[in-house]
């Protein structure tokens, strides 16, 4: 039986491990919203299709599919591929989906987080909700997991943790009055504290540019191993994503982590701006409640929303001259992990990347 836990993680001796720790899996949503992905979601399809092909290389890979989709996703996956049937909204597991966390014993747990659609009525994607707010309930009943239910809105896009007690996040997300409007920051990290069992916040400033959904951490900062962190750069300081990395920059700088360690901070400089075309706003149908697509809208694209695997990486590229040096960075930094990029500019079209799509299951 699946219960339903008093208490908190950090209390019973649980923390959430870094993403660079082993995984036991990873958990994905298969994608159908035609009012977020052009086309009836056909290149957006191929697109998730080939992140859980790279994935499974090197971890089991789940792909949470709707009973409409189910066939069709089992026929466009390989066998190494489990599919299992899920209803939700869309298909954003990191941030949807539920949160794992260890401990030294050899126990597994899971937080269920109370999600929104990144800012419920007061600047949220879509409306409802509700199926994606059971994702994390489905996933423990599948996975065969206790879970805890967290009395806080958050997504696990907005904060990356070295498994050593340190977490970086935004204010502008976290502290952003559509999430948790009657917290202070203080209360905030006593949350973060008593359920990721970490005893550093790291506050960045600000996301990357036009990232909609408030600022998330993982476009735009990431742990590559305790003490050394990876920020999303450019030189052009008339891009409009200059003064966040800067700002950001100057943070990184200036504190040290759970350990009491300086950050070593290495950059990534980002692709070219990619902006929404006339023919795939277009292909992408205009429903009541849903954040509209126009043509010229820029995303957030970043290298830095990658996936760590076992033994692997999986990167976003966007046909950008750019790509070839990001990927050489990655091998610098992973030199024990297999670099693989992802053509991926259908996911960004669809307001996210790689890491968005993607949830890791720890190792216990």
């Amino acid at each position: 039986m699946v219960r339903t836990l008093e208490g908190t993680p950090a209390g019973d001796g649980y923390r959430m491990p870094g993403e660079f720790e082993q995984h036991d899996g990873c958990w994905m949503i298969w994608p159908e919203r035609t009012d977020n992905w052009r086309m009836g979601a056909k290149p957006a399809e191929l697109a998730f299709a080939a992140v859980a092909e790279a994935i499974s290389r090197f971890e089991p890979v789940t792909m949470c599919v709707s009973s409409r989709q189910f066939i069709n996703a089992r026929r466009r996956l390989s066998d190494r591929i489990r599919v299992i049937e899920m209803s939700s909204n869309d298909s954003w597991m990191r941030d949807s989906g539920p949160t794992f966390v260890i401990d030294d014993r050899g126990g597994l747990r899971l937080i269920d987080w109370d999600f929104n659609a990144w800012g419920g009525l007061d600047g949220g994607l879509y409306f409802p909700w509700d199926l994606d707010d059971l994702v994390p309930r489905k996933v423990a009943e599948i996975a065969g997991v206790d879970r805890y239910r967290a009395p806080l809105v958050m997504e696990g896009g907005s904060f990356h943790t070295d498994g050593e007690g340190t977490l970086i996040t935004t204010e502008e997300c976290l502290l952003n009055p559509n999430r948790n409007p009657r917290l202070s920051r203080e209360q905030i990290e006593g949350y973060l504290g008593s359920y990721l069992n970490v005893e550093k916040v790291i506050w960045l400033p600000r996301g990357c540019y036009n990232d909609e959904t408030d600022g998330h951490v993982d476009n735009l900062c990431c742990f590559v191993r305790p003490g050394a962190v990876l920020l999303t750069w450019t030189e052009d300081k008339e891009d409009l994503q200059y003064e966040r990395s800067a700002e950001a920059l100057d943070v990184l700088k200036n504190v040290t982590d759970a350990r009491g360690r300086k950050l070593e901070v290495h950059f990534l400089h980002q692709p070219a701006p990619v902006t929404l075309t006339a023919e795939e706003c277009m292909g992408i149908d205009s429903v009541e409640g849903t954040i509209p697509r126009r043509e010229g809208d820029r995303y957030a694209a970043s290298y830095v929303n990658f996936y760590i695997a076992n033994g692997g990486l999986v990167v976003p590229v966007f046909d950008d001259p750019a790509d070839k040096q990001a990927l050489e960075k990655l091998k610098q930094l992973f030199p024990d992990r297999e670099i693989i990029g992802v053509y991926a500019r259908e996911i960004i079209l669809g307001g996210g990347n790689i890491h968005c799509i993607t949830q890791q299951q720890p190792k216990p």
